[in-house]
Parts: C-alpha cells; structure tokens; sequence
C-alpha cells in the first residue's frame, strides 16, 4: 500500500480556516466534511493567526527589504568586479 501525502495549497487551506473562524460548525464537523483530521485544522488555523499581521503590512516594507537587498548585492558584485580587474592587470 502506497502512503502518499496529500497536498493542500494556500487557497484551500486559507477556505477551511476562514470557515473554522466564523464557528459556524464545529472544528469536528468541518473536519469530517473537507476530510482533514481535526488537529490539522487547528494547525493551519493557529499559524493562520499568528500571519495575521503580515496582511496589513504595506508592500512598502517588502519592497524596501527587497532594495535593501538588492543594493547590498551590487555593492558585492562592485567589489568582486574591482578584484578581478586588478587581478586581470596583475597578470598582464
């Protein structure tokens, strides 16, 4: 007998978790009706919770890390571009 894992993506689970908190049915009920096992809807709804906050994030606070990473990495490739030249010349 084959075990192989069910994979869930992020649409489905975030469905079963907007279902569980508005309690209108029991974690149990939901459970039996999507086929899940109680515990993992309970998982998906604690980590759920505890993302929250990233929802209200601006795009701001990504988009100045992905900069901030990005101008690290240029410096980085400067550096390294300023080596090989010097070691180009070196070996002239």
């Amino acid at each position: 007998m084959k075990n192989t894992r069910r994979k869930f993506n992020s649409g489905f689970k975030a469905k079963v978790v907007v279902e569980a908190l508005k309690e209108r049915r029991t974690v149990s009920e939901l459970a039996e009706q999507y086929q899940l096992h109680p515990n993992q809807i309970k998982k998906w709804k604690k980590e759920f919770l505890e993302n929250a906050s990233k929802a209200f994030e601006g795009e701001d606070s990504g988009q100045k890390e992905y900069e901030k990473e990005k101008d690290q990495l240029l410096k980085i490739i400067g550096e390294q571009k300023v080596d090989i030249d010097f070691l180009k010349k070196a070996l002239s």
